[in-house]
């Protein structure tokens, strides 16, 4: 596609994009499920001279607090690991997306909706563990002389060889910047 470009940075480099590019330079601006670690306010502030809207995904529950007995038995074995009770939603809950519709709001976003679907997937234990692995920080990563044992366990815990049925809703939150002027 000619019309797209990829820009992976965070929510502090828009910044630098915009002193780059320009006002007015995206349709676009897709914000994936790693929201939760930025200043939405700010991030959607800074974007909006940039682009024409606004497009946050969320990828759903996150697999250890679906309500599912291999989504228990997966948050079993992480609370395990970790001492403690996970609760963190990663910005999927209601109340992230109600967060992050009004910070859409504020920074002057109009139409501001939320669509969904719902994905329905049968995964196995080699995917569970990659996803759980890819959602942990470095620092709670099992390290390398771990990771087997940490597989193991998570295979152990988990109801059958699966596969695991999951069915989580998808949603984005979409929002318009006024119309502008046309680039010259």
């Amino acid at each position: 596609m000619g019309n797209v470009t990829w820009v992976l940075g965070a929510d502090r480099d828009i910044p630098a994009l915009a002193g780059v590019t320009g006002p007015g330079a995206f349709g676009a601006a897709v914000v994936g499920r790693a929201l939760h670690w930025m200043d939405a306010d700010a991030l959607f502030a800074t974007l909006r001279p940039l682009c024409r809207g606004v497009a946050v995904l969320d990828g759903g529950t996150p697999l250890w607090l679906q309500d599912t007995a291999w989504s228990r038995a997966l948050r079993g074995v992480i609370e395990e690991r970790h001492g403690g009770p996970l609760t963190a939603t990663c910005g999927t809950s209601a109340e992230d997306r109600a967060r992050y519709a009004a910070a859409l709001v504020r920074a002057g976003y109009t139409g501001v909706r939320e669509v969904a679907v719902v994905r329905r997937a049968e995964l196995d234990a080699a995917w569970l563990i990659g996803e759980v692995c890819s959602a942990m920080s470095p620092g709670t990563l099992p390290a390398p002389a771990e990771r087997a044992a940490f597989e193991d366990r998570v295979r152990r815990a988990l109801p059958g060889p699966g596969p695991y049925r999951e069915e989580v809703p998808l949603t984005a939150l979409l929002g318009r910047s006024a119309p502008r002027a046309p680039r010259p």
